[in-house]
């Protein structure tokens, strides 16, 4: 890996961390593409791969007996897969697979564990990622048990919002239907009701955001708290999150 290429990383956890600190990791990192629906992490089985998203999005999800799923955790170039490694474990209880295609720079958990022995600055921020996806979890269940459907989906909106480099994105109802643990006949009601507040625009599965604003008022303060937590504790500014550098070429690496 070059020198140019240790510094300049569109993942914001990477890009935070010193010089000194991503030269323990650099070495081991591996640009990979993410294609839709491909599975990160597997419930109850041994991480061995960690993936630094630097575009689209990750979702963890729980699962009950039966196959219903519900969308517990979401993430895009702010975080990472793993984080049950950074509190010490070695396996997580949900599946963690992208909603959108994209790309991560990947590591193994070996090599992961490596560097986090011999930096208390990437323990430290890794473990303080780990702790702000857990309050987002928290948010995510108030919002399931406390506010309508419309609302759920004006937060969840905006949490891919926050993690998307275009104006706009593109999410079926019945992808909608399994993130929010619903029947696809209540996400096109929402929708519905979302588009005639002319909160936003949707049309042949795109969603575009028209009025953050109003759509912020309508989550009835489950949104906004999360995402100052992980301001808080990481220090990286989260809100309609973009890349802080582009670099396009390849990295390459032992995995």
């Amino acid at each position: 890996m070059t020198e140019q290429n240790t510094s300049v990383f569109k993942n914001r956890l990477l890009s935070a961390l010193s010089p000194a600190d991503l030269s323990l990791l650099a070495p081991s990192l591996e640009r990979v593409q993410l294609r839709l629906r491909q599975s990160l992490e597997t419930a109850h089985q041994r991480i061995d791969l960690i993936y630094f998203l630097e575009s689209g999005l990750g979702s963890v999800v729980a699962r009950k007996e039966g196959g219903t799923t519900v969308e517990v955790g979401l993430f895009g170039r702010d975080g990472m897969t793993g984080t049950s490694l950074a509190l010490g474990d070695t396996e997580s209880p949900f599946d963690c697979f992208t909603q959108m295609d994209g790309s991560a720079m990947r590591i193994s958990a070996d090599n992961l564990h490596k560097a986090m022995s011999q930096s208390v600055a990437i323990t430290d921020l890794l473990m303080h990622y780990a702790r702000s996806l857990g309050i987002q979890t928290t948010y995510t269940a108030l919002a399931n048990g406390q506010i309508k459907l419309e609302e759920r989906l004006a937060r969840w909106i905006l949490m891919v919002d926050d993690r998307v480099d275009h104006d706009g994105f593109f999410v079926t109802h019945e992808f909608l239907a399994m993130m929010l643990g619903v029947r696809r006949p209540g996400v096109t009601v929402a929708l519905q009701i979302l588009e005639s507040g002319y909160l936003i625009r949707s049309q042949r599965g795109e969603i575009v955001v028209k009025d953050r604003e109003g759509l912020i008022s309508l989550t009835k303060g489950t949104y906004g708290p999360a995402e100052e937590e992980y301001e808080r504790l990481t220090g990286i500014p989260l809100g309609n999150s973009k890349p802080i550098a582009k670099d396009d070429a390849p990295l390459s690496g032992p995995v």
